[in-house]
């Protein structure tokens, strides 16, 4: 009798601690998908926020620019800032300058100064003609040696890939391909330099004339490009200091 009541009593003990274990894994592993569920749900918050803030900044940046293209193409200007005199529409600026630099290159040689923002057209006897010029913005200027592969007049544009997906992952889409004319950002002419995806160009926006503005390709005022596109031969050594 005392071993029958010995089992008796150690079985009810047994079953009595297993259900209260797995009760209270039931309601540690419940809490870790709570806290997870929650987790996330405050990440997506986080996301949507970013979102609707980098959304706000770039409607703002184009109303200040006055449109995406012009955005990425111009320069953006303060709110309320009238365009500066002079800058605002198309006007030569080519010059006939005595440059010590000159005696360097060939006549006939174009020469590209990032810092001075200037374009020199090599004429010989120690002179150049001078432009002003428009750059690449920081982290897009460059420099080297090459030839001006070919010539355009009012060039189409079609935009290389990089700059499309990078222009997208920021919400901005590009047109593939924009025929020539007035409102292309290419302008009236184009030289294509080899090598490279770059172009000596014009500009429907005169006022970005004399920045860092530009995706690494060098930008002149309609009447300044045609002047040198009227100069430039294909095959001409072009360089290029940053």
């Amino acid at each position: 009798m005392a071993i029958l009541l010995t089992v008796a009593i150690a079985v009810p003990a047994m079953a009595s601690t297993t259900p209260r274990t797995s009760t209270e894994e039931q309601l540690a592993l419940k809490k870790k998908r709570i806290a997870a569920l929650k987790a996330e749900a405050r990440k997506k918050a986080e996301l949507a926020a970013a979102r609707r803030k980098a959304e706000q900044r770039q409607r703002l940046s184009r109303r200040e620019c006055g449109g995406f293209l012009e955005c990425l193409f111009g320069q953006p200007r303060d709110r309320g800032s009238r365009p500066r005199r002079g800058m605002g529409r198309d006007y030569a600026t080519a010059k006939v300058v005595s440059w010590n630099e000159a005696g360097k290159y060939a006549p006939g040689s174009v020469i590209v100064s990032t810092p001075e923002r200037s374009l020199y057209y090599v004429l010989g006897d120690g002179k150049a003609r001078r432009y002003k010029v428009g750059v690449g913005r920081e982290g897009f200027q460059w420099s080297g040696s090459s030839t001006i592969a070919s010539k355009q007049e009012w060039p189409s544009w079609r935009p290389p890939q990089t700059m499309i997906e990078r222009e997208r992952a920021k919400g901005n889409i590009i047109p593939e391909f924009m025929e020539g004319g007035p409102g292309n950002p290419l302008g009236a002419r184009a030289l294509y330099i080899a090598g490279t995806l770059y172009r000596i160009h014009g500009t429907n926006d005169a006022s970005s004339i004399g920045g860092a503005v530009s995706s690494g390709c060098i930008r002149l005022m309609n009447s300044d490009v045609v002047d040198l596109y009227n100069l430039v031969r294909v095959g001409a050594r072009v360089y290029v200091y940053q």
